[in-house]
Protein backbone atom coordinates (compact mmCIF):
# COMPACT_ATOMS: atom_id res chain seq x y z
CA UNK A 1 0.00 0.00 0.00
CA UNK A 2 1.25 3.81 -1.05
CA UNK A 3 1.62 6.28 1.62
CA UNK A 4 -0.37 9.43 -0.09
CA UNK A 5 1.70 12.86 -0.51
CA UNK A 6 0.64 14.49 2.29
CA UNK A 7 1.55 11.62 4.82
CA UNK A 8 5.40 11.36 3.23
CA UNK A 9 5.49 15.42 3.35
CA UNK A 10 4.47 15.33 6.62
CA UNK A 11 7.24 12.84 7.33
CA UNK A 12 10.17 14.79 5.48
CA UNK A 13 8.90 17.78 7.41
CA UNK A 14 9.59 16.00 10.74
CA UNK A 15 12.67 14.58 9.59
CA UNK A 16 13.53 18.19 9.11
CA UNK A 17 12.12 18.50 12.59
CA UNK A 18 15.23 19.62 14.83
CA UNK A 19 17.90 21.91 15.71
CA UNK A 20 20.60 19.97 15.12
CA UNK A 21 19.59 18.73 11.70
CA UNK A 22 19.08 22.72 10.45
CA UNK A 23 21.99 23.98 11.54
CA UNK A 24 24.17 21.05 9.35
CA UNK A 25 22.11 21.70 6.66
CA UNK A 26 22.71 25.37 6.70
CA UNK A 27 26.62 24.60 7.28
CA UNK A 28 26.65 22.72 4.22
CA UNK A 29 24.68 25.05 1.87
CA UNK A 30 28.65 26.24 1.43
CA UNK A 31 30.11 23.23 0.57
CA UNK A 32 30.79 19.79 1.67
CA UNK A 33 32.64 19.75 5.41
CA UNK A 34 34.40 17.06 7.65
CA UNK A 35 32.26 15.59 10.43
CA UNK A 36 35.25 17.36 12.88
CA UNK A 37 34.61 21.28 11.31
CA UNK A 38 30.87 20.32 12.25
CA UNK A 39 31.37 19.19 15.96
CA UNK A 40 33.33 22.89 15.90
CA UNK A 41 30.41 24.60 14.60
CA UNK A 42 27.52 23.36 16.23
CA UNK A 43 28.99 22.17 19.78
CA UNK A 44 27.43 19.51 20.40
CA UNK A 45 28.24 15.86 21.75
CA UNK A 46 29.73 13.75 19.12
CA UNK A 47 27.30 11.13 19.39
CA UNK A 48 24.33 13.67 19.14
CA UNK A 49 25.38 14.88 16.14
CA UNK A 50 26.32 11.32 14.59
CA UNK A 51 22.88 10.62 15.29
CA UNK A 52 21.23 13.76 13.67
CA UNK A 53 23.72 12.71 10.60
CA UNK A 54 22.43 9.29 10.57
CA UNK A 55 19.02 10.52 10.04
CA UNK A 56 20.12 13.10 7.40
CA UNK A 57 21.56 10.35 6.03
CA UNK A 58 18.85 7.55 5.61
CA UNK A 59 16.35 10.24 4.38
CA UNK A 60 18.86 11.27 1.18
CA UNK A 61 19.02 14.50 1.74
CA UNK A 62 22.81 14.13 2.99
CA UNK A 63 25.95 12.20 1.82
CA UNK A 64 28.47 10.94 3.28
CA UNK A 65 31.93 10.21 1.76
CA UNK A 66 35.09 8.48 3.51
CA UNK A 67 38.28 9.35 3.20
CA UNK A 68 40.45 7.57 5.75
CA UNK A 69 39.19 8.01 8.76
CA UNK A 70 37.73 11.57 8.02
CA UNK A 71 33.77 11.61 7.31
CA UNK A 72 32.63 14.37 4.93
CA UNK A 73 28.90 15.29 4.46
CA UNK A 74 27.20 17.06 1.59
CA UNK A 75 23.76 18.14 0.50
CA UNK A 76 22.68 15.65 -1.79
CA UNK A 77 21.12 18.63 -4.54
CA UNK A 78 20.67 22.01 -4.20
CA UNK A 79 17.10 21.84 -3.71
CA UNK A 80 17.98 21.57 0.16
CA UNK A 81 19.05 24.87 0.14
CA UNK A 82 16.13 26.46 -1.84
CA UNK A 83 13.89 25.03 0.92
CA UNK A 84 16.23 26.49 3.46
CA UNK A 85 15.92 29.93 1.79
CA UNK A 86 12.46 29.53 1.48
CA UNK A 87 12.02 28.90 5.33
CA UNK A 88 14.29 31.67 5.78
CA UNK A 89 11.71 33.66 4.04
CA UNK A 90 8.29 32.71 5.65
CA UNK A 91 9.63 33.19 9.06
CA UNK A 92 11.00 36.88 7.98
CA UNK A 93 7.53 37.70 7.19
CA UNK A 94 6.17 35.86 10.32
CA UNK A 95 8.64 37.46 12.96
CA UNK A 96 7.80 40.65 11.16
CA UNK A 97 4.21 40.65 11.42
CA UNK A 98 4.56 39.65 15.04
CA UNK A 99 7.17 42.72 15.87
CA UNK A 100 4.35 44.89 14.34
CA UNK A 101 1.74 43.60 16.44
CA UNK A 102 3.86 43.69 19.40
CA UNK A 103 3.88 47.79 18.51
CA UNK A 104 0.92 47.89 18.40
CA UNK A 105 0.18 46.01 21.81
CA UNK A 106 2.92 48.81 23.06
CA UNK A 107 1.32 51.68 21.80
CA UNK A 108 -2.08 50.21 23.04
CA UNK A 109 -0.67 49.75 26.78
CA UNK A 110 0.99 53.03 26.80
CA UNK A 111 -1.92 55.01 25.44
CA UNK A 112 -0.99 55.94 22.33
CA UNK A 113 -2.37 53.43 19.91
CA UNK A 114 -5.90 52.55 19.14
Amino acid sequence: MSVPLYQAKAEFFRMLGHPVRIRVLELLQDGPMPVRDLLSAIEVEPSSLSQQLAVLRRSGIVTATRGGSTVVYELAGGDVADLLAAARRVLTGVLTGQSRLLEELRDVRQGTGT
